[in-house]
């Protein structure tokens, strides 16, 4: 090989290797994935308020339909939106939290919007963020929270009761799904046709409903934590070696189970389930729906399945010391 070929030999080589080792951002779908975005936005942005940063996500995932506006408002009507939207932007190369928050099911059975929780569960985080908002909004204007139950679950459940009334309670929830790779999620596949109401719809719901109102029962002498701090606190928290989660007073995530049924069993689910789809049919002007009359005999058995599904704990999960792909141990 004469000299001249030689070069453009090792320049070549140099070319490929430089293109195929160019660092590719890929965002897994996971809650520390997540988290860690979410704290890049506050970094850039000191003195950020957590309920100015959720409601800009809000906005990003283009989550404004008549019902969140009827109890958060619209996203649009805030004079920090734009500048936020464009350091929600900046903090990914290719919009991560639009692809990462809008919750869809795919004709494949693929669902998006969903991350990889560390205690093995898999969450949608719409519902997450909006049970967030509607607790920051109650604390910051001293007010009896409003919508923390319709936006998390109570319409997801009841449209869901209702879109399959016709077949078992069981089977109008659900359904769950597989990772790709636990340790490097990508894609989730749900194992049969969804309905409204996935498992990680369902447990998003629930854990929003949790941070919601513990967020909006604070005192008014306890400080905010950044929305990454709150996020940590209830999905990465640190187990002690030979610690159980019996140990944990804190509200966290392997505990939705348990934590929400005490905080939403004593509601009337079943009320509060029909005045939700009464305001969505109001807001939607379709009223009419409301005369069927076998509305509230699928809200009854619906609920009477959630119940079963979502909140019986098993002799396993009851007595589990760390669950599967759970918190840290030390």
């Amino acid at each position: 090989m004469t000299f001249s070929g030689l070069l453009i030999f090792v320049l070549a080589s140099l070319c490929l290797f430089s293109v195929c080792s160019k660092p590719i951002g890929v965002h897994l779908r996971n809650m520390d994935s997540f988290i860690r975005a979410v704290q890049q936005v506050e970094d850039s942005n000191p003195g950020l308020s957590p309920l100015a940063l959720v409601r800009a996500l809000r906005r990003t995932a283009g989550h404004d339909d008549a019902m969140t506006i009827h109890f958060l408002g619209s996203s649009y009507n805030h004079s920090d939106g734009d500048i936020l939207e464009t350091a929600i932007l900046n903090a990914s190369s290719f919009s991560f939290f639009d692809k990462a928050i809008h919750h869809i099911v795919t004709d494949q059975g693929e669902e998006r919007g969903v991350v990889l929780a560390q205690d093995g569960t898999t969450v949608a985080l719409a519902p997450l963020l909006l049970g967030i908002e509607a607790g920051l909004k109650a604390k910051m204007e001293g007010k009896p929270a409003a919508g923390i139950f319709p936006l998390t679950l109570g319409r997801t459940l009841g449209l869901s009761f209702l879109s399959l009334q016709d077949f078992p309670p069981s089977h109008r929830l659900g359904p769950n799904g597989c990772w790709d790779n636990m340790d490097h999620p990508k894609v989730f596949k749900l194992r049969w046709p969804a309905t409204l109401a996935t498992d990680a719809v369902v447990n998003g719901g629930m854990d929003g409903a949790i941070l919601g109102m513990n967020l909006s029962n604070l005192s008014g002498s306890e400080n905010l934590q950044a929305l990454s701090m709150t996020l940590k606190g209830y999905y990465s928290f640190i187990l002690h070696e030979g610690q159980g989660l019996d140990a944990v007073s804190s509200h966290v995530s392997p505990r939705r189970r348990e934590i929400s049924r005490s905080l939403l069993e004593p509601l009337d689910l079943h009320s509060q389930v029909m005045e939700t789809l009464a305001l969505v049919w109001k807001l939607e002007k379709t009223e009419w729906i409301a005369m069927d009359t076998g509305v509230g005999k699928s809200v009854k058995g619906g609920l009477q399945a959630f119940a079963h599904k979502y909140w019986v704990l098993s002799r396993h999960e009851s007595h589990a010391a760390v669950p599967p792909g759970g918190p840290r141990l030390e």
